[in-house]
């Protein structure tokens, strides 16, 4: 195969960008391999390589994230740009990459962006801080199995940020809801259930992330497949957190 990659090249505070044509491509290439094919061309040119996140290669981790041809992760449903192979793009195909873009992504070099944002929005409230002791016995705590799939299903967040570079509004709600989702729908997560949503919600709006408009963008982005309704749960929660007393 052969592709132009129209690539944001940025080492300071502006950029633009840049194409870079690949021939000599295998269709089996995941999206990542054809930039490590770039870059060791780039080295062996004496240039600059392509800067960009990555880690695990398989889906998991959450660190690859990136905008192709205007769409966070690249046009696969339910596909992280490290498993996004070539062969979903035609032979000589111009294909645009870019960073995630949000006030809270600030841009640290070409397709690297700094998304500690979504860590301190963590680091608010998505844990359990009481003393729970050493890990209890399988099923010593009865979960009913629609709260288990609910749990299970907004604990599949790997917080890549594709939710934040998808909305029109750069809202990391959907990141939130799932982070806030997974502890207060189990047993162990009811002690400060309320708490942890008001601060979490709290630290996402004073990280500078947009409000949540219901423009649904978020979820039909997301590698893992959040669904929207984890919104409306949040939602429930921190009205609750502001009208009851143990959510003061």
């Amino acid at each position: 195969m052969k592709l132009t990659l129209r690539i944001w090249r940025q080492h300071g505070p502006t950029g633009r960008l840049v194409d870079h044509d690949l021939d000599g491509l295998s269709p089996d290439m995941s999206f990542l391999e054809a930039l490590d094919v770039l870059n060791e061309r780039l080295i062996t040119a004496g240039e600059r390589p392509v800067a960009f996140d990555h880690d695990c290669r398989e889906g998991i981790c959450g660190a690859c994230g990136v905008v192709i041809n205007g769409e966070a992760h690249g046009p696969r449903r339910a596909t992280t740009a490290c498993q996004l192979h070539l062969r979903h793009f035609r032979d000589g195909d111009a294909v645009t990459v870019e960073p995630w873009r949000a006030g809270p992504f600030p841009v640290v070099r070409d397709l690297v962006v700094d998304r500690s944002a979504l860590d301190r929005v963590v680091a608010a409230g998505g844990y359990v801080g009481v003393p729970a002791g050493s890990a209890p016995d399988a099923h010593a705590v009865p979960v009913p199995k629609p709260d288990a799939d609910t749990a299970f299903e907004a604990a599949a967040c790997i917080g890549c940020g594709a939710c934040v570079a998808a909305c029109p509004n750069g809202s990391a709600m959907l990141f939130t809801a799932a982070k806030v989702t997974h502890l207060g729908v189990l047993p162990q997560g009811q002690p400060e259930r309320w708490s942890r949503a008001r601060d979490m919600v709290a630290e996402h709006d004073a990280a500078g992330f947009g409000g949540c408009t219901n423009t649904g963008e978020c979820a039909p982005a997301c590698p893992k497949g959040v669904p929207l309704t984890t919104i409306a749960r949040l939602n429930a929660d921190l009205l609750r957190a502001h009208t009851t007393r143990r959510g003061a």
